[in-house]
């Protein structure tokens, strides 16, 4: 099933035509359970790798063996899922007490070599954001699920641009760590469904004049739409022959009520995994991420988000998708939470081969 997001609630570019010059286009990436094939662009999924070339290892040195089973993470989340709406069975409740992080694989040392985690495969034919070095069009992303890498002790990020036409003989069975430092660490298997929007520049980073102007706009609808109704305040529950019946209305008036249109949450960045656009910094200050290598500006390659979409974000809910809201398989379909659930990559547009930097939000 295709995936479709609605039309943004007003055409921002016609109140302020300077954002035509803040305009980009992303491909969110609507990632779904589901099991995709080796040549197909997923999250998770099997990866179309050369059998004659090695697989990525992590060579950093620490603690590789203890932690959670990726049996164990894959086992739980298919309990829960199938135990939705209900109670866990005696069975099942017993697997899940069975499942904790402890030193599974004791012989495993520090400094052996780690198979990489395959994360991600992205082909350019799906994705008109995908930009890589010239020729190449696929993207193959890894990482070692243990945040323990670097001066920042963080996730190690592994990219991979490939010819998908090169690739012979694929590689069966392919290698994975055994065990992850966290569960959030570990994407579950989806397909994805590959769809290009138009986003909008974070509102700090806008013209001096923009930052001004669009949030006294938005008081502007604000004001427009009061609720003329309650010009004395809200009936009281007094005049209802139970609270109940007082609850069930404000709850329906508040449903009629015009939902309030925000630049930041509706109108600038998309939310959820995709490829290319803006980069949201909601919550710190605007950090450059340049090339280290040339100084060039990076913008994001690859936006890896806990969530499809949360309540702030709710208008990018795809319109195949409102009848399941609350459904976690749609708002959490990859159980990833990385920094405080948000990471970017970010490669440098001279040359995608120049390292890639990271940054969290």
């Amino acid at each position: 099933m295709t995936r479709t997001t609605p039309p943004r609630p007003v055409d921002i570019e016609e109140d302020f035509p300077a954002l035509a010059g803040h305009r980009r286009t992303a491909t969110r990436l609507h990632p779904r359970h589901g099991v995709p094939g080796v040549g197909d662009s997923s999250v998770a999924g099997p990866l179309l790798w050369p059998a004659d070339e090695p697989w990525p290892v992590c060579t950093a040195v620490h603690p590789k063996g203890t932690g959670h089973r990726l049996s164990d993470v894959r086992l739980r989340r298919r309990i829960q899922d199938d135990a939705r709406g209900r109670d866990f069975t005696e069975d099942e409740q017993r697997l899940l007490d069975a499942m904790k992080a402890a030193d599974h694989v004791p012989d495993l040392r520090d400094d052996d070599a780690l198979p990489m985690l395959a994360v991600a495969q992205l082909s350019a034919w799906d994705i008109p954001d995908l930009v890589g070095p010239e020729g190449h069009d696929l993207l193959q992303v890894f990482w070692c699920p243990f945040e323990a890498h670097g001066p920042d002790r963080t996730i190690d990020v592994v990219l991979k641009w490939r010819r998908s036409a090169d690739v012979g003989t694929v590689l069966t069975p392919q290698p994975e760590p055994p065990v992850a430092g966290r569960e959030e660490c570990v994407p579950t298997m989806c397909v994805v469904h590959p769809e290009q929007v138009v986003e909008h520049e974070y509102l700090g980073l806008l013209d001096e004049g923009l930052q001004e102007e669009i949030p006294a706009w938005e008081e502007g609808l604000l004001d427009e739409d009061g609720d003329d109704d309650y010009e004395e305040g809200p009936p009281s529950a007094a005049s209802y022959a139970t609270y109940e019946e007082y609850e069930a209305a404000m709850a329906a008036a508040r449903a009629e009520e015009p939902e309030e249109i925000d630049y930041m949450s509706d109108l600038s960045i998309a939310p959820g995994w995709k490829v290319g656009g803006f980069a949201s910094w909601h919550l710190t200050d605007p950090a450059p991420v340049d090339c280290q290598v040339c100084g060039t500006a990076m913008p994001p390659l690859l936006t890896v988000d806990k969530w499809e979409c949360d309540g702030a974000s709710r208008s990018w809910l795809p319109l195949e998708d409102r009848d399941a809201a609350d459904d976690p398989r749609v708002i959490d379909p990859v159980g990833v939470y990385l920094g405080r659930g948000l990471m970017r990559v970010h490669t440098c547009p001279a040359d995608p081969l120049h390292p890639h930097r990271l940054s969290f939000q």
